[in-house]
């Protein structure tokens, strides 16, 4: 059994929530970043997501397997999905502003179409499919504004990072690709992938960041920690390998809506002005999406 590219009105709807679960990470970690290492956030993030899914599966009557291919597959997913882009983002959200991340963060796409086109057999580059997710990449730049993009090319440590981090997510969709084959399911996959992250996180953090010597952090640092654990990271990972099994490494598109759930949140919650700007850029995106989806292409073809 192998994932497909189809993207069905379930995976949309899907990639939506899943938008608005990672929309928020970037407030969360934002918060918790002016007290906490960025490396000690990442390896609490996915230790406590971890705890929570071993609950989760318990109560749904599920078991992580043993094989031990299962098991060098969550290894290399746990490094490819999470250590590595966790602790890029979150260290370069220490340098550079969080909009200028998720900018940098929109750029997932267009490195997971060229690595799909290289590593699969069944997601190969097509005119449409690279004109949609330039498309959305431009409307994200559009939307978020033109005074954060006036800071490309400063800290260019910080924004390589970021750009490396969207690399290993490109290579994390295309592999964990190999989960469907296996026969494990959406919830096990995070589970295991989380288990095995903190095993690479935590000792990392603790020899870096040296966390017993950090000053206990606020509430508010705690709560936005634990949100991002249990809403960002273990339910967000849930859906988003539900979404890989019906649509393969289309799940990346999820980073061209982040940043408009992250807008229409401020204005429906916070009372935030929606600007023309913050329109234009959400026509460009739905723009490009349509024509990777292909199917509204098809009909004007028709």
């Amino acid at each position: 059994m192998q994932a497909n590219n189809h993207m069905t009105v379930q995976s949309w709807l899907l990639l939506g929530a899943l938008s608005v679960l990672w929309g928020g990470s970037f407030f969360f970690v934002g918060v918790a970043v002016r007290e906490v290492p960025p490396l000690t956030i990442a390896a609490i993030r996915v230790l406590l997501a971890a705890v929570i899914l071993q609950g989760v599966l318990r109560l749904s009557g599920l078991t992580l397997p043993w094989r031990g291919e299962v098991w060098r597959a969550f290894g290399m997913a746990g490094l490819l999905n999470n250590a590595i882009p966790f602790g890029l983002f979150f260290w370069a959200q220490t340098q550079i502003p969080s909009g200028l991340a998720s900018i940098l963060n929109a750029t997932t796409p267009i490195f997971t179409v060229l690595v799909a086109h290289v590593f699969t057999a069944d997601e190969k580059l097509t005119p449409g499919r690279l004109l949609g997710v330039l498309l959305g990449f431009a409307g994200v730049a559009v939307m978020i504004g033109v005074d954060l993009l006036s800071g490309l090319g400063r800290n260019v440590l910080a924004q390589g990072a970021c750009l490396l981090g969207t690399l290993s997510y490109a290579f994390g969709a295309v592999y964990s690709r190999r989960f469907a084959r296996l026969g494990v399911k959406p919830m096990q996959v995070a589970g295991g992938q989380f288990i095995a992250s903190s095993a690479i996180l935590l000792p990392l953090a603790l020899l870096v960041e040296q966390g017993w010597q950090i000053p206990l952090p606020s509430w508010q640092s705690i709560a936005a920690i634990v949100a991002l654990a249990a809403l960002s990271t273990a339910l967000g990972f849930v859906i988003y390998f539900r979404i890989m099994v019906a649509a393969g490494s289309n799940v990346n598109l999820v980073t061209l809506l982040v940043p408009v759930s992250a807008i229409l949140l401020g204005v429906l919650v916070l009372g935030e002005t929606l600007a023309l700007r913050h329109l234009a850029g959400m026509v460009a995106i739905a723009l490009g999406l349509a024509a990777i989806d292909g199917r509204v292409l098809k009909v004007f073809r028709r």
